[in-house]
């Protein structure tokens, strides 16, 4: 068994579909933070459920490691083969297969990404929620379990994949979960596909929940001289059950660099950034009860908007708000935190971070989605200096410490990958070994996306 004999039989399966040139190679051997490059043997690009199979069963019986690839957009270095192998590249596997306006549901292949599918629903009223901010592919964002702005009115994509078809290692291919809006037939295979980062198959296709598109949409910007006092209007905004659709954080060092990279004029201090859904007289009224409870917590500088520009030019800011810290510094690279804690204990977790960065020897402006208590440091570092590498990982695992203190994870969004697999004992206990015992069950010879995720993979 060998990976040079999987590639010559995948060759014969793929033809020019399987690539060793360095350029693709390259391509699909970098991470989008700190981690370093990291090549594969060969990159697949299958068209086909039935070919995605093949290619698994060849690899199966060949030993060679198999890893699945979106967009790339991944932060944990989920995509990376770390151990060599094939990389699955399924930007081929990118139509709308169905789309079915009065169940609000489509089925998709997984190459798809979500700006394209949603360009896709514009003519049916409906619209696909979860947006993580990157244009990810909708494989990807159910093999991390992505979330983002939108997850505190839409949920995350556990909430919003109500079935799969995957190839397991062996190239089986199976069906999960129906188009039902509920069921108590059997295990949750969906769910636990869901999150499992490639480790226990490759999603071949996705049945996914879709929303009407709101008849108004209101955006605003609010600034508040403490942390406390933004975190405070959030948590207020919660639990008066004023239903936002989207609620960011960014603090002083973010609301800089968004002005330098995006040419706007806030003020360095910080912001939270708002969006309602609804009916006209609805995000009216929920726009002023925020609004209210923003002047009890000090908030100024109130802009809303209900022009559209306005409320792209807002969220565009947001959305490339990791390019915008990342200029801040030229030359930099970024080690990306992703904790989540209880909403109760979010100002704590934010301020005992930012206390952390202002101590340290490196920068870490702080951005987060506050309406579900997740947040992100992006923390920068000179890759010629090891020392801030080394500082960097410091301060992360300082935050990983404390979200899990506080009944927190390691991770809200981003998944585990390679950089939060030292977390998973302490944050799960004997729960990681069941984990493990699935993987194990499910891929004997630990083929699919080694070393991530699981305990000894």
């Amino acid at each position: 068994m060998s990976i040079p004999a999987a590639l010559e039989a995948l060759s014969s399966l793929l033809k020019d579909r399987l690539v060793r040139s360095k350029s693709d190679l390259d391509l699909h051997g970098r991470s989008e933070t700190h981690f370093a490059p990291c090549p594969p043997d060969a990159v697949a690009y299958p068209q086909t459920t039935e070919e995605v199979a093949a290619l698994m069963r060849i690899c199966t019986e060949q030993g060679c490691p198999v890893v699945g690839w979106g967009a790339g957009t991944s932060l944990e270095a989920q995509a990376l083969a770390i151990r060599g192998g094939v990389v699955v590249d399924f930007a081929r596997m990118n139509k709308v297969l169905e789309i079915r306006p009065e169940d609000m549901d489509c089925t998709v292949q997984p190459g798809i990404t979500r700006e394209a599918l949603n360009v896709d629903l514009r003519a049916t009223g409906l619209f696909f929620p979860v947006d993580p901010g990157a244009n990810a592919s909708i494989g990807g964002m159910a093999m991390t379990r992505a979330s983002g702005t939108t997850a505190v009115r839409y949920g995350t994509m556990r909430d919003n994949v109500l079935g799969l078809e995957a190839v397991l290692a062996d190239g089986r291919v199976i069906r999960t979960g129906t188009r039902a809006r509920k069921s108590s037939a059997g295990y949750d295979l969906t769910g636990l596909l869901v999150g499992s980062e490639g480790t226990l198959g490759l999603i071949t296709e996705l049945t996914l929940r879709l929303q009407g598109q709101p008849e108004a949409v209101s955006s605003g910007v609010c600034a508040f001289d403490r942390i406390e006092d933004a975190v405070a209007a959030v948590m207020e905004t919660i639990q008066m059950g004023i239903p936002m659709a989207r609620i960011e954080f960014v603090d002083a060092a973010a609301a800089a660099a968004f002005n330098a990279y995006a040419g706007d004029t806030l003020p360095e201090c910080p912001h939270l950034m708002i969006e309602f859904h609804g009916s006209d007289a609805g995000v009216a009224e929920q726009a002023r009860r925020f609004g209210e409870i923003a002047d009890e917590h000090n908030g100024k500088g109130f802009r809303w908007s209900s022009l559209e520009e306005d409320r792209r030019a807002l969220w565009a800011m947001r959305h490339n708000g990791y390019y915008a810290i990342l200029a801040s510094k030229r030359g930099a690279q970024a080690l990306v935190t992703d904790i989540c804690v209880p909403i109760s204990r979010l100002a704590q977790a934010v301020e005992e971070t930012r206390a952390d960065i202002a101590a340290s020897i490196i920068p870490g402006p702080i951005l987060g989605h506050v309406g579900d208590g997740n947040f992100h440091a992006i923390l920068l570092v000179d890759p010629e200096r090891p020392e801030e590498l080394d500082e960097a990982k410091r301060l992360s695992h300082r935050m990983v410490e404390r979200a899990l203190t506080l009944g927190g994870t390691a991770t809200g969004e981003h998944g585990v990958g390679v950089g939060k697999l030292d977390y998973m004992a302490r944050e799960h206990g004997q729960a990681w070994d069941v984990m493990g015992e699935i993987k194990r069950a499910l891929d004997p010879q630990g083929i699919l996306n080694p070393g991530k995720l699981v305990r000894g993979n």
